[in-house]
């Protein structure tokens, strides 16, 4: 009995893996951890058409990673209920692990990149009770409306060298973005120090901070 369980298991565990046998899938779930979208808007933004996003989101459905809901004539998706973050960022850590080029651009092991500290999420706690820095969300104004870390305040990575005078200089910045291998975060915190602001960036990003049960704000 305990083989037989063990082989269904097995088998359950396989199909999961097929689901998420496909770039295209791991993008489209990394775009609804920032907060539910349409079909549409996940199309657009991981270049697929709407019939291809489409497909791949009900293999994700099917294994229970997506849930979908319909709104009018929008069928909206949103993360899966279960530790779905966690398996991206595992997925993403053994990729790291075997592969070192990967791991040297994510912890910037190059390029004179390792100056870039990287702050636990107990540690950006510690610091913003003693409001001692500014927490910077980088990632897309619609990303930041559906959810961000309270008290954080919004300059997409494509604005930021415009608007480098909105931020005090008297403060250290934490940048943050998607999630512990996403680049934007990295390169926020390259170009300020460029600029002479103190930088650094959060080891993960928002869909692990709400994983974790930790509060988030969202614009009205």
């Amino acid at each position: 009995m305990a083989d037989r369980t063990g082989q269904q298991l097995y088998a359950q565990a396989a199909e999961l893996a097929r689901a998420l046998a496909s770039p295209h899938r791991i993008a489209l779930l990394e775009h609804v951890a920032q907060g539910e979208r349409p079909v549409e808007r996940l199309a657009a933004l991981t270049g697929l058409s709407m019939a291809n996003a489409s497909q791949h989101l009900q293999h994700l459905r099917r294994a229970g990673l997506v849930l979908a809901r319909r709104e009018g004539k929008n069928v909206l998706y949103r993360l899966g209920e279960g530790p779905v973050v966690p398996l991206l960022a595992a997925l993403c850590a053994q990729v790291a692990h075997t592969h070192a080029e990967v791991m040297a651009l994510v912890t910037g092991g190059e390029n004179g990149m390792g100056a870039v500290e990287t702050v636990s999420r107990d540690e950006l706690l510690s610091r913003l009770r003693d409001e001692t820095v500014l927490l910077l969300d980088v990632r897309t104004e619609e990303e930041f409306a559906q959810g961000h870390l309270p008290g954080a305040v919004n300059v997409p990575l494509d604005a930021l060298e415009k608007r480098l005078a909105e931020l005090p200089r008297d403060r250290e910045v934490i940048a943050y973005c998607r999630g512990p291998y996403c680049m934007l975060s990295l390169d926020a915190a390259l170009l300020l120090q460029r600029e002479g602001v103190a930088a650094s960036r959060l080891s993960d990003g928002f869909p692990d901070w709400k994983a974790a049960g930790l509060p988030v704000e969202r614009l009205n």
